[in-house]
């Protein structure tokens, strides 16, 4: 049974085979019941659950996420830091207010991170951690989760501007990371009695072919599934500790329901 970090069902049309049973006149005028099998387009239910990151999950993470940022830093793509420092030194499309805010608080996450990851490297077996330093870590990831919050509220303004900035090149790539490695789902009805990967693969690779294999065939559950995957795990990264009834709004926005 997996850890759930959050669950929620959809319904798909599929086309299954349904076998029945009809009453047919011999030619003797006897009648007999045979078996008839039929194609019929059907509403299948299917469960997605969103599995809660291991400790070892979230360090492989963090480290695709700092492999494509420095991949897109070698390839002289500037980081958000960059761009925001050089818009508070030379002025331009950024408010100098906000210019200056945006370089303290980058200054603030990439400290945070530094010392989470530092105690976390140091203290593997999250089980035997006193519980002072359990507390310290998980203030940590609570205040680096608000100061990424505080960057996206700041940076929305001038979302066209950070659009193409090496960070987040390497945000996208870590969500990508977590929806390939964390969705999973079932559907006695559709065949998948257990809970199953939605994306094989032994590697971050294979899924990712996996992913867009999906996409480019126009997989129909994949269709109504990926919006919601994508949004449920942005909001829980960029988020400190988000609720069960954050993530149903979510979803029920994406619906059109309330």
């Amino acid at each position: 049974m997996l850890k759930q970090l959050y669950s929620f069902s959809i319904e798909d049309t599929k086309e299954v085979e349904e076998k029945t049973k009809e009453k047919r006149k011999n030619k003797d005028g006897t009648e007999k019941e045979v078996e008839v099998t039929q194609k019929v387009k059907k509403e299948i239910p299917f469960k997605f659950i969103l599995k809660e990151p291991t400790r070892r999950e979230l360090e492989e993470a963090d480290m695709e996420y700092s492999i494509e940022m420095s991949r897109c830093i070698k390839k002289g793509v500037l980081t958000k830091a960059m761009l925001a420092k050089k818009y508070s030194d030379t002025g331009g499309l950024l408010a100098e207010s906000d210019a200056n805010k945006l370089v303290e608080l980058y200054g603030e996450l990439a400290s945070l991170e530094a010392d989470y990851t530092k105690k976390s490297l140091a203290n593997r077996d999250i089980k035997k951690l006193p519980a002072k330093t359990k507390k310290e870590i998980d203030e940590l990831s609570g205040k680096a989760a608000l100061a990424r919050r505080d960057i996206v509220n700041l940076e929305s303004a001038y979302q066209s501007l950070f659009n193409h900035t090496a960070d987040t090149k390497a945000q996208n790539r870590i969500i990508l990371w977590y929806i390939t490695h964390l969705t999973y789902y079932q559907s006695p009805e559709g065949g998948v009695d257990e809970e199953t990967p939605y994306f094989p693969g032994k590697s971050f690779d294979e899924k990712v072919d996996h992913y867009y294999l999906r996409e480019e065939s126009e997989d129909s559950l994949f269709e109504l599934v990926a919006g919601k995957l994508a949004s449920i795990i942005s909001y829980w990264y960029f988020s400190n500790q988000p609720t069960k009834e954050e993530f149903d709004k979510i979803i029920n926005d994406i619906d059109g329901t309330t």
